[in-house]
């Protein structure tokens, strides 16, 4: 699955967004493309338990900018 994230900006962002989803989900396999604001994901949990997680440490997800 892929996210937007308009909020992360940074590499402190990356990190943070990185263990919020490892808090879900430790093995789930994450490629962060920082300059798109964008985390592809692969997990077998449900996209909402991310977004809930990603929400709570400041990172809500937002609709792709095409």
């Amino acid at each position: 699955m892929r996210l937007h994230l308009p909020n992360m900006n940074c590499g402190g962002c990356a990190r943070s967004v990185t263990r919020a989803i490892q808090s879900v989900d430790a093995n789930a396999s994450i490629v962060i493309d920082q300059n798109r604001r964008e985390v592809e994901l692969t997990s077998d949990l449900p996209r909402d338990r991310f977004a809930s997680a990603l929400a709570a440490a400041g990172f809500p997800e937002a609709p792709a900018a095409d």
